[in-house]
């Protein structure tokens, strides 16, 4: 049975190499490879994983992980963004692993996060053309807001992302 629970120590390469591989499987038809290696050197390389695994950053609540048999298959992480408003900031499961609800169990449990902090709203943004993210956060109440650049591209890039929002 999957259990969903905060990442420890121990988990930070599993959690680098599930947001890399997720990283590079979703986005292939949708981003140019310098994009995609460039995101992944700058989020997903194991020291920084490992570092937000020890003390989250200002404004993010960590890694949470979801685990099943002693094996992380996914890692999600959100924060708050404003008084009253949450965000989902990264979500990844193994791409072997999709399908089977473990998105579902990550995405609840950011959400009760961010109410317990008292968020009645949650955000979250997916790349525009996202034929795996867009319908599953379209699925659980999201709805499109605004369309923007994408975060750490540039005009060359010309990689753009839908915001998400629903209450909570």
């Amino acid at each position: 049975m999957a259990v969903v629970r905060a990442a420890r120590d121990e988990d930070a390469a599993a959690i680098a190499d599930i947001c890399t591989r997720g990283y590079r499987r979703t986005y292939p038809a949708l981003l140019s490879s310098e994009f995609i290696e460039r995101m992944i050197a700058e989020f997903y390389h194991l020291e920084r994983v490992s570092k937000e695994v020890a003390a989250a950053p200002p404004g993010w609540l960590g890694y949470q992980v979801v685990e099943e048999d002693g094996r992380v298959l996914g890692a999600a992480g959100g924060g708050l963004t404003a008084p009253g408003v949450g965000e989902l900031f990264v979500l990844y499961l193994d791409p072997d692993e999709r399908g089977r609800g473990l998105g579902t169990l990550l995405l609840d449990r950011i959400t009760g996060q961010l109410r317990e902090l008292a968020a009645t709203e949650m955000w979250v943004a997916a790349l525009d053309g996202n034929e795996l993210g867009i319908p599953f956060y379209e699925a659980r109440g999201f709805r499109k807001r605004e369309r923007r650049r994408t975060y750490g591209s540039t005009e060359a890039d010309n990689a753009w992302s839908w915001r998400f929002s629903r209450p909570i």
